[in-house]
């Protein structure tokens, strides 16, 4: 899965969110996400990062090894 494709699949999950997708290790499977979303208000931070893992959840199974993840609401 391409970092492209991993943004895509978040903002079509997340419709409005920003979605900013980095490579640090060049690797294609350490990947630090940053995601920005009005559906964010009102959650826990848990509750924002679960949101985000659902959409990738066979993703990481098999084809990320790990997501650095941080989250924001707008």
């Amino acid at each position: 899965m391409t970092l492209e494709e991993i943004q895509s699949r978040i903002q079509t999950s997340l419709p409005g969110s920003k979605v900013e997708i980095l490579d640090p290790y060049r690797d294609g499977v350490h990947i630090k996400a940053l995601v920005t979303y009005s559906g964010f208000n009102g959650k826990s931070m848990v509750e924002q990062h679960r949101m985000v893992y659902a959409t990738l959840k066979d993703e990481l199974k098999e084809e990320i090894h790990a997501l650095g993840l941080e989250t924001r609401s707008e």
